[in-house]
């Protein structure tokens, strides 16, 4: 390949990059807060040790979250265990949404006072990525009012692909999630008549280690006027 090519790819991808903000197909930016109609039990309080009916956990990860013990997490300082990507966005609070640079989405929740990166352009860097891990983000297209077109996944119109996150759990009480998983997220958001917005995140993982087929979860938020209600409060492991 000439140097001349070399170059002109090089200026394209910059270019494709520098416009994800500009032609992001919906605005998902503002204040979110989670409405929680289903699973309560799992969200707004701590599950005992053992609930988990709903997941499909193998052999090796029911003897982890059988094993829980919330006490030996604090002494490690693993409070966060169960607010990383797996996790997070089922997380009992609210979340904001910003764009933190032109082509990085950036996702804050109160609870937890954690942050999340959604990438659409780069790679990876080497070494530890945290409980949040590496988020690669795409647009798929679609938005708008309820009964749109939600892009060519038929779930959302921005998906991200999470990978390389520290191991933690995918519920509160030690249901375990490995650093070999890979979160899939679809984000959709609907506008309604009356002038509300909602948006909805479907999240799928699967994880070779600890369980025996995908786990997928959808969630519900309501956008805000402000940020008047955010109250950050750090992770709990109980």
């Amino acid at each position: 390949m000439t140097l001349a090519r070399q170059l002109s790819l090089l200026l394209c991808a910059g270019a494709l990059a520098s416009a994800q903000k500009a032609a992001a197909p919906i605005d998902l930016t503002g204040n979110w807060v989670s409405v929680i109609t289903e699973d309560w039990r799992y969200r707004m309080v701590t599950p005992p040790k053992g609930d988990y009916p709903s997941v499909p956990l193998n052999a090796a990860g029911k003897r982890i979250a059988d094993a829980w013990d919330p006490a030996k997490d604090e002494a490690a300082g693993e409070q966060c265990k169960s607010y990383g990507a797996g996790n997070f966005m089922r997380l009992p609070g609210r979340f904001r949404i910003s764009w933190d640079n032109e082509t990085t989405l950036k996702v804050e929740t109160d609870y937890g006072t954690q942050t999340r990166l959604l990438h659409f352009d780069g790679a990876p860097s080497n070494g530890d990525l945290g409980y949040q891990g590496w988020s690669t983000a795409t647009w798929e297209g679609g938005g708008g009012r309820r009964g749109a077109s939600k892009g060519p996944s038929g779930v959302g119109d921005l998906k991200v692909v999470t990978t390389r996150m520290k191991p933690g759990y995918l519920q509160k009480n030690g249901v375990p999630i490995s650093n070999s998983a890979i979160v899939t997220e679809y984000f959709h958001r609907i506008g309604e008549s009356n002038g509300d917005s909602w948006m909805v995140v479907t999240t799928m993982v699967e994880d070779p280690v600890y369980l025996t087929g995908q786990f997928q979860r959808s969630s519900h938020y309501k956008l805000e006027r402000d940020g008047s209600k955010w109250s950050p409060e750090p992770c709990s492991a109980r």
